[in-house]
């Protein structure tokens, strides 16, 4: 097994960890983040219903520019009032098997600083 595929599967395996213990319920929806080379999104997700609450994405919008910290920061603050548009108050954020630093930690400080909790 090359380097890649092992970086692929050791991500893949902390995505199902994850995953089976962070859970949307109606009360509590799931906020989970993506981020790609180029663009970060973000969706508030009841996983109860299977459906898609909430979303913001960088793909398409003029108003997220800089570096991908600096549109993760943008991301979690628009998704923070759009939840807040959507009463939705307390979230379980799910990393996506990423480490709780730089981007990811943009992103949910700049949701905290809007009101939304987890």
């Amino acid at each position: 097994m090359n380097r890649l595929d092992k970086k692929i599967l050791t991500r893949s395996q902390r995505q199902a960890r994850i995953r089976s213990k962070v859970i949307g319920t109606t009360a509590r929806p799931r906020l989970t983040i993506f981020i790609s080379n180029l663009h970060v999104s973000a969706q508030v997700i009841d996983d109860s219903k299977g459906k898609t609450l909430v979303a913001s994405t960088t793909v398409g919008n003029k108003d997220a520019k800089g570096t991908l910290t600096e549109k993760a920061t943008f991301i979690g603050a628009d998704i923070a009032k759009k939840a807040k548009a959507a009463k939705i108050k307390t979230v379980a954020f799910d990393r996506n098997g990423r480490k709780y630093h730089g981007r990811i930690k943009a992103l949910a400080d700049a949701a905290r600083a809007e009101g939304l909790e987890f």
